[in-house]
């Protein structure tokens, strides 16, 4: 998604101006436009005119117009979406108040407006707008003295960090510098690494290089990981993939990616987050109820406690007619954030949110656990 304009004042109330790019954008678009919302397109609509001698002709018109949002109805198939409203600003085609449905299509420009712009949309324009954002796939290809740091979305591949320096060569009876500029460019990896990579949304990084530099690489790191303590490098250990590559340089990266062995590796290491947290939370709710909680009333009241872990919560219930309802949902996440709380927001489309569905569309997993309202009840 392209972001063309931002105009959100200080109360969250404005608009924004977006070009869907890919399919996945539709759904974004979908997730973003709720009932009520102005939304502004370009749209083609047919026009009568009648003649001096009375006889009409039908012509169609390219026009801009201003709907209020009444219907929203997405194909997912097609990846169409149609929204339909009443015109509220003055058209020479089209009266006030009239019907029409536009048609929001690929590279065509929309401004959306709401009265409130709350934190689950604006995080939506934030992720959907930052190619960083759909890279699940981060490599580090290189050799020594050179390396390059990458994230590789659907569509492109961005290099991050590009490391170059100079390494002492190996001498008889003195190694000792070349040792010292090998682990200094490493230093300058793992830094590159920590700064460029999120591990919230990487499910896998290659380390690529020729002969033994990605093994010798891999081993410091995570040596250096445990001596300086770097929990994200350790938590994540199993994303690190190590291929061979014919060199450091980008180009590299293709015929990695290319592997069929390489491609298998991959998809068993780019299993969604998503799917990990809900098989945690059924164990959970399996070995210990307590801890496990699901339907927005008790988690409210496990949010008020601070005692929410990790939310599981559907973007169906972003999408609700009611302000109300919607408002609930967006002030539990927010809550669960302020309290240092993890929120993951599953797409309905997955197989994953579907379950998530069935169990009310929220849930989540307790610090520590706390009585069933059953139990209160009983205790009283």
């Amino acid at each position: 998604m392209k972001l063309v304009s931002r105009d959100i004042d200080k109360n969250d109330s404005g608009s924004v101006s977006l070009i869907p790019e890919e399919a996945e954008d539709m759904w974004h678009a979908y997730n973003l436009i709720t009932i009520g919302d102005t939304l502004r397109s370009t749209t083609i609509r047919k026009v009568q005119n009648e003649s001096a001698t009375g006889s009409v002709s039908v012509n169609k018109v390219r026009t801009t117009l201003t709907i209020q949002v009444e219907a929203i109805d997405f194909d997912t198939q097609g990846c169409v979406l149609r929204v339909k409203g009443r015109n509220i600003e003055e058209n020479q085609y089209v009266k006030m108040g009239a019907y029409h449905t536009l048609d929001l299509e690929l590279n065509r420009k929309f401004t959306l407006g709401k009265h409130k712009w709350d934190s689950i949309a604006l995080d939506r324009i934030e992720m959907c707008c930052d190619p960083t954002q759909h890279a699940d796939l981060a490599a580090v290809v290189m050799q020594e003295g050179l390396a390059h740091v990458c994230l590789i979305t659907p569509n492109m591949t961005l290099v991050r960090a590009k490391i170059e320096t100079n390494i002492p060569r190996k001498r008889k009876g003195m190694c000792q510098q070349h040792d010292k500029g090998l682990e200094k460019f490493y230093d300058m990896i793992i830094q590159a690494i920590l700064r460029h990579v999120k591990f919230e949304v990487v499910k896998c990084v290659l380390v690529a290089s020729p002969g033994f530099v990605k093994d010798q690489f891999y081993e410091y790191m995570f040596a250096q990981a445990v001596k300086l303590d770097y929990k994200v490098l350790l938590e994540n250990k199993s994303k690190f993939v190590l291929v061979h590559s014919s060199s450091g340089f980008k180009h590299s990266l293709k015929e990695v990616l290319q592997d069929p062995s390489i491609a298998s590796k991959l998809a068993d290491t780019k299993a969604t987050g998503e799917v990990k947290v809900l098989e945690e939370f059924f164990q959970w709710l399996q070995n210990d109820p307590d801890r496990a909680f699901y339907g927005i009333k008790p988690i409210e009241k496990a949010a008020d406690q601070l005692a929410v872990e990790t939310l599981l919560v559907s973007d169906e219930l972003f999408r609700s007619s009611d302000f109300k309802q919607r408002r609930r949902y967006v002030n539990l996440v927010d809550k669960v954030r302020e309290s240092g709380g993890d929120v993951k927001i599953f797409s309905s489309l997955h197989v994953s949110g579907e379950q998530l569905g069935q169990l009310s569309g929220v849930a989540a997993i307790l610090r520590f656990p706390m009585p069933c309202e059953d139990e209160d009840s009983d205790e009283d």
